[in-house]
């Protein structure tokens, strides 16, 4: 439906006025196969479907229309003629089909809903066929399919419960925007929610990789990752999914998708996990934290098959986290220490969108999110409420060349901590918009917009970005330049980690201002792609938690920087896959010891991961992952990380409507306490008893599951 919508942009005229001498347009559509039936066919921006023969009849008023023919699997076709009255006028439309599905993928994340080759701003999609495959291997979360993408980095961020940020290009964690279709159902999440996020519903991943605040707003400055759902097929579809590891993980998921009716459409997703806490080294403490938890979110999609698209969905999230000294052990120091985490969240959200007569796609989308924790901290309790709202309209419009979008958005952010309330704050941020993409030529596009946002402490923000796309033959090439803000707030990867009671803040914080710049050239040959990414980052007035002297937040007197090199490769065809990349970064900062790279960001990645099939029954796929050394703060052992390797594999089997699968993590056995103890001698100035995850703490892991269609 959505490159429906795109091919009748190009429809300006007005709705056809009946008259008493019509003309009988009859439409065929056909392909080199035969008739194309059930393609969507719009004249004047009048809708209806092809008949088994693959025809369309339209009474029309004389005139000139303009034909729009859209089918899955082919390409877009579109033809124009004048009509004169009193005569029956037939045309036939040939449709080509499209040699690959994926190379025809709709984006939604930047707004235009173009095709993913033809986006100025690159962006990239994680397909279906990759979820699935790392599903069986985390079933409760989306950290591994993240961890997996290139140029970007799953960084723990709490070893004691298990928590874990994003950070893209080298960027910290804060400045990714989670989005769940179009819409921060997550909140402002630093890190615990990609815990709580199971992929069973997803369809697709997108990948906006640098600042895209000209789309949306604060905390974008590093990128985008728009979770997209997957939609209700013509047919019911019912999967469960049943999970277990040798490190005492469980987790059962329900995956249901009906239409209720030509228009109407219905899933849910549920899901059920747990694990056991684990210390897998013996030193009394748990590597691995004790949760349960629980997720439901049913969706409603309606769409009336004429340019008017509703879509709905309500969440809910419940889990307790424990971790800490193992039951009945104490520190080294004596006593013992339990950290533990509940977590309540509800959240709900809609989009409704309609094309107009006259070309004009009207947007309106909107969302609240609740969310109430209970933080233990040994002898210390924090409790707080974090709740944010976000209403959006937007107005889309084909002129010529261009693609013209123009919005108004408003968002709220609302902070309230029980027990620390000197660190309560209130946000609302009204922001205005606007992007034009344009073709140029075949071989040149561009994309322009800028938004302005007020924000309700720290002032105006404004954020512009440009980027363009120059394709020759098999060869294509994109640059993007672009500028964003985060408004700070108390909430980052270390106060997650270690709570607020013991922080303080060095005078009033000032925002962020964040500069990005990327090149990429991509060359196509047959089923290899290869993208070679440079790109540059500059971060004026950073917020940085000091933990060495002092558990102090505070804005750092010289900016950050982040430049670094991303290289690709990708290898496909219908029984096996390759994907190769490797990413070099460099990000400094200037602290009390001077202009030192940023902690906990290696400077040189590798990962190889390979997937074979055997006939339509067997798969086997085969990963490692290079991670080069770190610089480490607060750390008493080592200022320098060790350089390590994983290795894993994967193998699945369908019998009927089941899948088998079995996987390996790190079956090379790689634990960060193979170098030094987890435990501090002492505890830190922040309270935490633990040094900072540079490395895996679970060691060699093995599940194993099935996954039941029908």
């Amino acid at each position: 439906m959505r490159r429906l919508l795109v091919a009748t942009l190009i429809l300006a005229t007005p709705g056809i006025v009946p008259a008493q001498d019509s003309v009988h347009l009859r439409i065929e559509v056909r392909s080199e196969d035969g008739p194309v039936a059930d393609a969507d066919v719009v004249v004047n921006g009048r809708t209806q479907k092809t008949d088994a023969q693959g025809v369309a009849i339209f009474a029309l008023a004389p005139g000139h229309a303009e034909i729009v023919v859209v089918k899955n699997g082919f390409a877009p076709a579109s033809a124009s003629l004048d009509l004169a009255p009193g005569r029956e006028q037939p045309v036939t439309i040939e449709l080509t089909r499209m040699p690959s599905v994926e190379e025809h993928v709709t984006v939604s994340a930047t707004r235009t809903d173009r095709g993913i080759e033809d986006q100025p701003m690159r962006v990239e999609v994680v397909d279906r066929e990759e979820i699935d495959e790392k599903t069986m291997m985390t079933p409760g979360d989306v950290v591994m399919l993240l961890n997996e993408t290139g140029g970007m980095r799953v960084q723990a961020t709490s070893p004691s419960l298990g928590a874990a940020s994003i950070r893209i290009q080298g960027m910290r964690g804060r400045y990714t925007r989670f989005l769940s279709d179009g819409l921060p159902l997550f909140g402002e999440q630093v890190s615990l929610g990609l815990m709580q996020i199971p992929p069973l519903d997803l369809g697709r991943v997108e990948v906006i990789k640098g600042v895209a605040s000209s789309l949306y707003g604060a905390g974008a400055m590093s990128g985008v990752v728009n979770l997209v759902s997957k939609r209700p097929d013509t047919k019911p579809e019912r999967q469960v999914l049943l999970n277990a590891s040798t490190r005492g993980a469980t987790d059962g998921g329900l995956w249901y998708s009906t239409p209720l009716s030509e228009r109407w459409g219905l899933t849910l997703l549920g899901s059920v996990n747990g694990q056991a806490r684990g210390d897998v080294n013996g030193d009394g403490w748990a590597d691995l934290p004790r949760y349960e938890r629980a997720v439901v979110r049913p969706r409603v999609f309606w769409d009336d098959h004429a340019g008017k698209s509703f879509f709905a969905t309500a969440g809910g999230t419940w889990e307790n986290r424990t971790g800490g000294t193992m039951p009945g052990l104490s520190l080294p120091a004596g006593g013992s220490y339990v950290e533990a985490l509940d977590t309540r969240r509800a959240d709900a959200g809609s989009a409704f969108q309609a094309l107009t007569a006259n070309g004009l796609v009207w947007s309106a989308r909107g969302s609240w999110s609740a969310q109430h924790q209970d933080h233990r901290f040994g002898e210390i309790t924090e409790r707080d409420d974090h709740d944010t709202g976000f209403a959006e309209l937007t107005v889309r419009r084909a002129i010529a060349q261009h693609t013209v979008v123009g919005g108004l958005a408003i968002e709220h952010d609302r902070f309230r901590p029980g027990d620390t309330r000197r660190f309560a704050y209130t946000y609302t941020v009204p922001g205005v918009f606007v992007q034009d993409d344009v073709d140029v030529a075949r071989w040149l596009a561009l994309s322009a917009s800028a938004r302005l946002d007020h924000h309700s402490e720290f002032g105006t923000f404004l954020s512009p970005r440009i980027s363009s796309l120059v394709r020759a033959g098999q060869w294509s090439s994109r640059v993007s330049l672009g500028q964003g803000f985060f408004a700070p707030t108390p909430i980052t990867e270390e106060t997650e980690a270690a709570g607020l009671t013991r922080l303080s803040i060095a005078g009033p914080l000032r925002a962020e201002r964040g500069t990005n710049t990327s090149i990429d050239v991509t060359r196509v040959a047959g089923p290899l792609s290869a993208t070679l990414t440079g790109f540059y980052s500059r971060i004026g007035d950073p917020v940085e938690v000091e933990r060495t002297e002092r558990y102090e937040l505070r804005n750092l007197p010289q900016p950050t920087t982040n430049a670094g090199v991303e290289a690709i490769a990708i290898w496909k065809t219908e029984d096996a896959s390759l994907v190769a990349n490797y990413a070099f970064v460099r990000s400094r900062e200037t602290t009390g010891e001077g202009r030192v790279e940023v902690p906990l960001t290696p400077r040189h990645s590798v990962g190889l991961d390979g997937a074979l099939e055997f006939g339509d029954a067997w798969r086997l796929g085969v990963e490692w992952y290079y991670t080069g050394r770190q610089r480490l703060e607060a750390n008493p052992y080592r200022v320098e990380s060790a350089p390590y390797s994983v290795f894993g594999v994967l193998a699945s089997h369908r019998i009927g409507r089941a899948l088998l699968f079995v996987n390996g993590e790190n079956l090379t056995d790689v634990k960060q306490t193979n170098w030094d103890p987890l435990l501090r001698p002492s505890r830190g100035i922040d309270g935490r008893w633990t040094v900072d995850a540079w490395a895996p703490l679970d060691g060699r892991v093995v599940n194993g599951g099935v996954r039941l269609r029908f």
